[in-house]
C-alpha cells in the first residue's frame, strides 16, 4: 500500500508531466505554423476598422451615403474605415503597395507585395441597417496570396488563413464540407445587380440547381459567403462580376480550408473575370453542370 507521500509524488509528477506535454504540444503548434507578421498587421487593421464601422450605427444621422455607380453606393464611414486601415498597414509596411476599393492604386516602392482592401464588404446591407458586412484584408507577394483576414464586427468573427497553414474561425481549424452530390445542400449566391444583361442565364442557372439543392441564401457580403463556406455555414457558392478586392480574402480562406474555386467555364481565371463557383471538388463539378448547360457566353469568359 502506498504512503502518502508516494501518493502525493506520484500525483505532483502527473501533473508536471502533464503541464509539460500541453506546453509542448502549444509550443509546437506555434512553431509549425507561427502567424505571419503581415497577417498580425492585417488582424489590427481589420479591427480597428470594423469596430469603426459598427460603432458608426449607433449615430446613423452622421452616415453619409451617395451613388457611385449603378446599385453602388459608398460612406463616409467606408472611407474613414479604409483610411485607418492604410495608415495602420503603411505604419508597419509604408513601402508596400496597396489596392482598395474606395482608393484604388495607393503606390508603394515594392509593387512585388500588394495588400488588396476592401473596408466594408456589403455596403448596401449597411446602408439598410442589416447587420451582416464585413472587413476584407489579403496579401499578395508576387502575385500570390500569403495571408488573408476577413472581420464581421457585429458577430465578433475573425476569419484568417496564411497559404499553406489552414483557416481559422477565432483560431479553431475549419474545413469545408465535402459532398457527394447537391442533395440537400444549402447554396449561397448573389444577384448581378451591376450586371443586369446577365440576370435572365443567372436565374435559369439558379432554377436548375434548385431542383437539386434544399435551399439558397443571398447575404449580400461575398467575403463572408466564401467565409461561410469555408466554416460549413454553407455547401456551394456562386456570383457573376466581382472586384478582386470582394474575393482576395475569402478565395485564400475558403481554399485552405479545402475548397476548390473556378470560373464560370471551370477554369482558374475568376479573380480576372470576377465569375466565380466554390465548394468542395464534387460540389463545384454538380454546380458547374448547371452553369454550363444555362450560362451565356458573356458569363463563361
Amino acid at each position: 500500500m502506498k504512503s502518502k507521500v508516494q501518493k502525493t509524488t506520484t500525483s505532483l509528477f502527473l501533473k508536471v508531466w502533464y503541464t509539460r506535454r500541453r506546453f509542448n504540444l502549444f509550443f509546437n503548434i506555434l512553431w509549425e505554423n507561427p502567424m505571419h507578421p503581415m497577417l498580425n498587421i492585417a488582424i489590427r487593421a481589420a479591427r480597428k476598422a470594423g469596430n469603426h464601422i459598427a460603432k458608426s450605427l449607433e449615430t446613423t444621422d452622421k452616415i453619409e451615403t451617395s451613388l457611385k455607380g449603378n446599385n453602388d453606393y459608398v460612406t463616409n464611414i467606408a472611407e474613414e474605415a479604409e483610411y485607418m486601415i492604410i495608415e495602420t498597414i503603411k505604419s508597419s509596411y509604408p513601402e508596400h503597395s496597396i489596392i482598395s476599393e474606395e482608393k484604388g492604386l495607393t503606390e508603394g516602392k515594392d509593387s512585388d507585395v500588394q495588400w488588396i482592401v476592401d473596408p466594408l464588404d456589403g455596403t448596401n446591407n449597411f446602408v439598410k441597417g442589416f447587420p451582416h458586412f464585413s472587413v476584407s484584408i489579403a496579401v499578395r507577394m508576387n502575385g500570390r496570396t500569403e495571408v488573408a483576414c476577413v472581420y464581421d464586427p457585429m458577430l465578433n468573427e475573425l476569419f484568417t488563413a496564411q497559404r499553406g497553414a489552414g483557416a481559422q474561425l477565432n483560431n479553431a481549424r475549419m474545413r469545408v464540407t465535402q459532398l457527394k452530390d447537391l442533395q440537400g445542400t444549402v447554396i449561397a449566391t448573389g444577384f448581378p445587380f451591376k450586371a443586369k444583361q446577365h440576370s435572365e442565364s443567372f436565374m435559369k442557372i439558379i432554377s436548375g440547381l434548385f431542383i437539386d439543392c434544399s435551399d439558397f441564401r443571398r447575404t449580400g457580403s461575398p467575403a463572408l459567403d466564401l467565409c461561410y463556406l469555408a466554416a460549413g455555414r454553407v455547401d456551394g457558392y456562386l456570383e457573376l462580376n466581382l472586384k478582386p478586392w470582394d474575393l482576395a480574402a475569402g478565395d485564400l480562406i475558403a481554399r485552405e480550408s479545402g475548397a476548390i474555386l473556378t470560373d464560370f467555364a471551370g477554369g482558374t481565371d475568376y479573380m480576372k473575370s470576377g465569375n466565380v463557383v466554390a465548394s468542395s471538388a464534387r460540389g463545384v463539378k454538380s454546380i458547374l453542370k448547371h452553369v454550363r448547360e444555362h450560362a451565356n457566353e458573356g458569363m463563361l469568359k
